[in-house]
């Protein structure tokens, strides 16, 4: 086994660090970046922010296919449009 296939291996082996670890490093990093200031809708600022790459990117493993990436997400192809347009990512 060569050095390159022992790295693929490595890496498919590897534990991967959850999605939530990522997701509280960003936002602790968002609320150092407050300064000390408040917010008053981060929930929603926060949905926002995860929604968008979130939609994107999964439409783009499906290839565009709308319906495949709903399935994938677990919410109705319907629910899925309205937030694409809301977003203004069709």
């Amino acid at each position: 086994m060569n050095t390159a296939d022992r790295s693929d291996a490595t890496a498919r082996t590897a534990p991967r660090t959850p999605l939530r670890e990522h997701v509280a490093a960003s936002i602790q990093r968002y609320l150092g970046d407050l300064n000390g200031n408040d917010t008053d809708n981060l929930y929603e600022v926060a949905l926002r922010e995860l929604e968008i790459p979130l939609f994107a990117e999964v439409l783009n493993f499906c290839d565009g296919n709308q319906s495949r990436a709903a399935a994938m997400l677990g919410i109705h192809r319907a629910t899925l449009r309205k937030k694409l347009r809301d977003y203004g990512l069709v």
